[in-house]
């Protein structure tokens, strides 16, 4: 019998139980120190896409593709952005793990995209199963590990990357309960179109942290469902608990174009550094 290690995933189950199936190891034929390759550089074999407003899998205006061996994430189909938000989920729910994607910003913002989304993407973590999710709705609920791109040069400014969102959801921090939406890393800021990796890591119900070059930048506990959050009310509702130990990660498009040549997991073990 499948053992459920996720609130989101027990949920799908109960909906889709002909589409449900237990963790398992994700299938790679390069496996280098524990690190397994997710995107195998030539097509989404294993991903599963859900746009804002679109039926899950339908990715007609490739808003998700590829082309020279990496995952492009654009708009070019649009002439003005209108809330197609975007998650490229990989089709594995996972609980412990390690995670670490290579990514780059470029080109322009699509026009009538929202301000605060310019050179802006993101990992989400511990997300709800793509079934779930209703037609309209923008963002699983989820723990997301943004992905930020910086200005040109320095002179423009800083920006860090790999913060932490909280779309129907909240996490503690020390022991306390953080319900702020948003929290800024201490990573460095990552200039013009240069390629940058993100890695996360992340344990269950217990703790996730935020790396940037071999350095925590983040790091939060207990992460769980926000009962006052619509979305999240649903889950609830239909049986999910609050504490989040599992889920399904996905990868963002949120209106500015970019560019992904690695995805890698490491799974780990629960008592496992």
């Amino acid at each position: 019998m499948p053992t459920y290690k996720s609130a989101a995933l027990f949920l799908a189950c109960l909906a889709f139980p002909l589409a449900c199936t237990a963790p398992v190891t994700p299938k790679s034929d390069n496996l280098v120190d524990g690190w397994s390759q997710l995107f195998n550089g030539q097509d989404l074999d294993g991903w599963r896409v859900k746009i804002a407003g679109y039926q899950l899998d339908d990715n007609s205006r490739g808003i998700f593709r590829v082309e020279d061996g990496v995952i492009r994430v654009g708009y070019e189909d649009f002439e003005s952005f209108d809330g197609e938000f975007g998650h490229l989920f990989f089709d594995t729910p996972m609980d412990y793990y390690r995670l670490r994607v290579e990514y780059r910003f470029l080109g322009e913002q699509v026009p009538a995209g929202p301000g605060w989304a310019w050179r802006n993407s993101g990992v989400m973590l511990h997300g709800q199963a793509p079934e779930t999710m209703t037609l309209d709705q923008s963002f699983p609920v989820s723990i997301e590990a943004q992905m930020l791109g910086g200005p040109a040069t320095e002179a423009d400014g800083q920006r860090t990357t790999a913060n932490l969102c909280t779309p129907g959801t909240h996490v503690e921090m020390g022991g306390e309960l953080i319900r702020t939406h948003c929290i800024n890393s201490n990573s460095a800021t990552y200039y013009g179109d240069e390629w940058v990796t993100i890695e996360l890591e992340v344990r269950g119900g217990e703790q996730i942290r935020h790396w940037m070059n071999g350095e925590i930048v983040l790091s939060y506990e207990a992460p769980q469902l926000d009962p006052n959050d619509a979305d999240a009310k649903r889950l609830i509702e239909a049986g999910a608990e609050l504490p989040l130990t599992g889920g399904y990660f996905s990868l963002q498009a949120e209106s500015h174009p970019l560019e992904i040549r690695k995805v890698e997991l490491k799974l780990l073990q629960p008592e496992q550094k």
